[in-house]
């Protein structure tokens, strides 16, 4: 079976490294074996290494069960593109003004 191949940019693989290490210790500090973490999110130990490592493979629905897993960290997830800045001065650039009152009927 072909391995899927990612055009993962170097300053993203550095944020997915990043991210695994802080699971990684939110594990730690909790004093969670990697055992007892991979049997509450449902998936293998292996996987657990790879959401630790940064690995760009590993779904966004295993980070989520691994940080639930963390007692409830995956509402952080919530904070995901929370503050759009950029998106939203675009779509104000985007909107359309009008140049005259629309019609009464």
């Amino acid at each position: 079976m072909k391995k899927a191949s990612y055009n993962i940019l170097p300053a993203t693989q550095e944020i997915l490294k990043t991210v695994g290490e802080q699971i990684k210790l939110a594990r730690l500090r909790r004093d969670l074996s990697a055992e007892l973490v991979a049997e509450r999110a449902g998936i293998s130990r292996s996987s657990l290494w790879k959401v630790e490592s940064g690995n760009p493979a590993v779904a966004m629905g295993i980070y989520a069960a691994v940080l639930h897993a963390l007692n409830n960290m995956d509402q952080d997830l919530l904070l995901i593109a929370k503050d759009d800045e950029m998106g939203r001065h675009l779509q104000d650039l985007n909107l359309l003004t009008r140049k005259r009152a629309s019609r009464r009927k």
